[in-house]
């Protein structure tokens, strides 16, 4: 019996980068993507999502903004922070009040974020194992 695929969901603003993404991970994710804060919310809400990958720089929410919005309704979401752009007090920050679990900067490399995301796969299933274990 073959189990569902992971599921993450990247939100980033930029159509490319969306689709670089799905090319590069597809065959081992179930990726889904969003090129917008408020649709990423709304995919958070109908789907069954461990993992989300979301752009620090976004019109309207930004990315740190979004993420959390994700974790003040659902605080064992793993979020990882995609940025070009090192904006230390903003990411440490995000990083102190536990909204995101890793940032990854760009470009980036297929191996990193792979091991990034296997890393945020096992976080979230230690949060679920605890919560079931209290």
């Amino acid at each position: 019996m073959q189990s569902e695929p992971k599921s993450i969901l990247y939100v980033d603003d930029e159509p490319i980068n969306l689709e670089l993404f799905k090319i590069n991970f597809r065959n081992d994710y179930k990726v889904i993507t969003a090129t917008s804060a408020q649709k990423g919310i709304e995919i958070v809400e109908k789907e069954n999502i461990s993992v989300i990958i979301s752009d620090l720089k976004m019109p309207e929410m930004n990315g740190i903004e979004f993420i959390e919005y994700i974790k003040s309704n659902s605080p064992e979401k793993v979020c990882i922070l995609l940025t070009a752009y090192i904006e230390s007090d903003v990411m440490l920050k995000a990083i102190n009040q536990e909204l995101i679990f890793r940032y990854i900067t760009k470009p980036w490399k297929k191996d990193d974020v792979k091991n990034v995301i296997e890393l945020a796969f096992d976080k979230f299933n230690a949060s679920i194992a605890k919560r079931i274990n209290n």
